[in-house]
């Protein structure tokens, strides 16, 4: 399957992203969330992206993390159907900009799938089965993706919000997962960089091609990545974890 990727869609939070879903009670300072989202897009476009920012949607606080609502793969853009009740609609927006350009495909009631619960690989997909992505939603993934001759296959996620919370695939047949997660069956094929706990969150990292966007401050993590021979982009995304959200939430690449 293609990995390579040349845009990337953005929307910065909103005066709303102060409202956002959070597991752990922090208000982001919606200020400095939006300047480091500015660093996040300087990122993208310094690997090469084309990156098309949207405006901030203050109908929806947890609209910045854009990646939940749509995967673009095999030609086509998949719509999900958001598992908290605050975010359902948000998608809507997205599904108008996509199909101008690629023929869509939808999750529907009663399924719900998120895509920080989706893993890319080359070869295959895999899928979270979370408080946010359920079995009927993955059932229809697992549809929409076998006509397209692409394996997709469920991995029971119960300590963290998304599957890409918890691992990401960076390319390079290389994975980043926290202690605990990275010995799962699923990535037995995989080299695993393992993130100790105390730099657990930088799991969530966004890799293509040879770059990482990585959240800046977790040395060891980075060292290991960058071992691997990637080059890392270390962005400050303390306002975004104030949201339980990480680099691979906030682009829909492509």
């Amino acid at each position: 399957m293609e990995r390579s990727y040349t845009h990337a869609i953005v929307r910065p939070p909103g005066d709303s992203y102060a409202q956002a879903i959070s597991s752990n009670r922090r208000t982001p300072d919606v200020p400095l969330a939006r300047l480091q989202h500015t660093e996040y897009c300087q990122a993208l476009s310094a690997a090469g992206l084309i990156v098309e920012k949207l405006p901030p949607d203050e109908q929806f606080p947890d609209s910045c993390f854009v990646q939940d609502t749509a995967l673009i793969i095999a030609g086509i853009a998949i719509i999900a159907r958001p598992g908290a009740q605050s975010r359902h609609g948000e998608q809507d927006s997205i599904a108008a900009l996509l199909g101008e350009r690629f023929p869509l495909a939808y999750i529907t009631k009663p399924g719900t799938l998120e895509f920080g619960d989706v893993m890319v690989l080359e070869d295959r997909v895999l899928v979270g089965e979370t408080a946010r992505t359920n079995a009927d939603g993955i059932d229809q993934l697992r549809t929409i993706l076998g006509a397209r001759d692409i394996q997709a296959s469920s991995i029971p996620v119960q300590d963290y919000l998304h599957l890409l919370s918890a691992a990401t695939y960076l390319g390079n047949d290389t994975l980043l997962a926290v202690e605990g997660f990275a010995e799962h069956p699923a990535f037995a094929e995989l080299q695993v960089i393992t993130a100790p706990a105390e730099e657990a969150y930088a799991a969530n990292a966004l890799g293509f091609g040879e770059h990482v966007i990585l959240p800046a401050g977790f040395p060891r993590v980075a060292e290991s990545v960058q071992a691997r021979g990637f080059q890392v982009l270390p962005v400050e995304l303390s306002q975004f974890e104030a949201a339980d959200g990480g680099a691979t939430c906030l682009s829909i690449l492509w």
